[in-house]
Formats: structure tokens, sequence, C-alpha cells
């Protein structure tokens, strides 16, 4: 199945039904009188989140999206049918954005949660409903309320415990297959990473989810290699995991590399907790290593540890440091009071 996480949709609500005019014409009935009713409620538009999809690859393949129209009044006091509905299910982690892309009109992170996007047109009023004292036989009625239109942006943002930063070969898809039953393509090459992959981690009798997005380079906040767009996919992750191949020419500047695109992104992942590791030590001796800790000791001011995700050295002590703050970060949603909860602006 092919990976889709940003898509652009339009929409359209359903226009409401016409009201009838109609007049009661029945035998042994000398004053009929109006009874033309109502016309149907437009079918809105909604979008709810999907158990089973992670994916936006549908919306490639239809982009418009239509409610039903009301039905029209008719005699005998009759009132139009409403419109169906139209629903667009989406993964879990879809944000909905207006047409300019930046406005955010939901959040969707849980299974279920619903948001209207385009409410149906009224139905118009019948000649029956115009009825008075003073004008007994109306002949006036109301067209239906026309519906809305508008163009909106589903943009896909996985939701996992961990997300995994580095450059290109850094180790972030071995490290995943490694650590989980999720098969990420592994080369030699750069970039064999083109897009997000999610594994489940097993450690103490804890799952984590883990996210690994496509390798950043110098640049990639200007659109180089292939741009920054997928760390959307980590934004919610509880911590991040900052593998440094110890085996590349400039280890501290491929590291400053990553943390000047990370703040060149901006949104939160600057303020995300972030452990930092340096992968493929098997390939060093025990005086290199030395040396290398020393040296990012001496220019990073956060810890750092070491690891080897082919041979498995130090592994579950790193899977441990995530598990704590994956736990901590789970203990702070938790503490929010229940005043808290009900004021969210995705509390549907």
């Amino acid at each position: 199945m092919k990976f889709l996480d940003l898509a652009k949709v339009f929409i359209r609500s359903g226009s409401g039904g016409a009201g009838a005019i109609s007049f009661r014409r029945e035998k042994f009935i000398e004053y009929g009188g109006p009874d033309g009713g109502d016309g149907g409620r437009g079918g809105s538009v909604w979008a709810q989140s999907a158990d089973g999809l992670n994916t936006l690859i549908d919306f490639r393949y239809q982009q418009h999206f239509f409610a039903e129209n009301g039905k029209s009044g008719m005699g005998k006091q009759r009132s139009g049918a409403s419109g169906a509905d139209k629903i667009l299910n989406v993964p879990v982690g879809t944000e909905i954005l207006d047409e300019d892309k930046e406005t955010i009109l939901a959040d969707l992170t849980e299974i279920g949660q619903r948001v209207l996007l385009a409410k149906g047109g009224n139905g118009g009023f019948g000649n029956l409903h115009f009825k008075t004292s003073v004008n007994q036989a109306p002949r006036r009625s109301n067209p239906g309320q026309e519906g809305v239109e508008r163009t909106i942006w589903l943009r896909l943002k996985l939701i996992a415990d961990v997300g995994l930063l580095g450059m290109p070969n850094a180790g972030k898809s071995t490290f995943l297959a490694a650590t989980s039953n999720a098969r990420p393509k592994i080369a030699d090459y750069p970039f064999t990473t083109l897009t997000p992959n999610l594994g489940v981690v097993g450690v103490d009798q804890t799952e984590l989810v883990v996210a690994d997005v496509p390798g950043l380079i110098e640049g990639a906040n200007e659109g180089r290699g292939l741009g920054d767009l997928f760390l959307g996919h980590i934004e919610r992750c509880a911590v991040l995991l900052h593998l440094v191949d110890c085996t590349s020419g400039d280890p501290i500047k491929d590291y400053f590399t990553i943390v000047n695109e990370i703040e060149a992104y901006g949104s939160k992942l600057t303020s995300k907790p972030r452990l930092t590791v340096l992968n493929k030590i098997d390939a060093l001796d025990e005086k290199d290593k030395l040396l290398l800790r020393q040296e990012f000791a001496e220019k990073v001011s956060s810890s750092v540890l070491v690891m080897s995700a082919v041979s498995g050295e130090n592994v579950q002590n790193v899977l441990r440091q995530l598990k704590k703050f994956v736990i901590t970060d789970v203990c702070n949603e938790n503490s929010l009071t229940e005043t808290e909860k009900d004021d969210s602006p995705w509390n549907f």
C-alpha cells in the first residue's frame, strides 16, 4: 500500500429542499386552504477518525465529496426527506486544515472522534407555514438554503511514543528492525527510507510505538533532500531518539546539523525531550570510543549514550531510558484536571 500523508479535498454539504405551494381540494370540504409542506434539510459533511486506516491514499483517487440535497416539500402537508450525510473516514492522527494550509480546523487523535466540516442547508417553508388570519390562501413558499462549499487539506501525523531522528544512514531503520517486527528497507546508501515506518517495541513488559522517518540533511528546511515535511509525524511523540553515526567523518557536525534543522522546523519539536545516542559503536575500538565520548561531552550539553543496533550492545539500556520518558509524559497527561480536558478545543 502506498503511503500518503497530505491530501486536498473539496467538500459540499447538501442544499435544503424547497417548500411546496399546494391547496386542499377534497370532496365535501368547502374551504380547503393551503397544505404545502416544508422542504427537507440538506445533508452535512463530517470527518471521523476510523480504526484500521494508516494512510490517506483513498483521497488520492477521490477528492470530491458531496452530501445529498434535501427533497422538496409536497402537498397534503408532507415534508421533504432530509439528505443523507457524507462521512469522511480518516486515520487517527489526521489534522484538518483550511484552504490556507495553516488554520487548523480539527485534530482527530482518538478513534471515533467526529467533527462537522460543512453543515447542510435548511429546508424552505411551504405555503402552509405562511397562513394567517388575514391571509387564508398564501401563494408563497421559501426555497431551500444553499449548501456550503469549501476546500480543506487533510494532513496525517502518525501517533507514536518515540520518534527517530538522524542523518541518512544513521541506523534508524536498523534500530527499528532490530527491536521490533517491523521490516523497513535497509541498505548501504542514503535515503533508503522514503516514507515513515511504525514498529512496536517491547521493553520490560511495556510496549512502545516507534516512528522512523526519512533522514535529514543540512538545508532540509529549505527543501534539500526529502525536505522536513516528514517531521510532522514525530510531533506527537513523547520523546525523540537522536541517532548519530559514529563512523561518519564528523559525528559532531552531524549532531548539530540535526539540531539546527529541528530548530528551523519549529513547532513543538525543540521543547520535546531528546535522547542522543551514538550508534554503530561496534565499528570502533575502545580507544576511539573513549575519545569520541570525551569529544561529545565537551561540545554537547546533553548526556550521550552509545549502542550498536546491529550487535545489540547497550540497546536494552537505551530502550529503558526511552520508557522512562514515555511514562513521565503519560503521567503528565493524566495529571490534567477534568476542567482542562473539558476545555480542550478538540473535545467533541
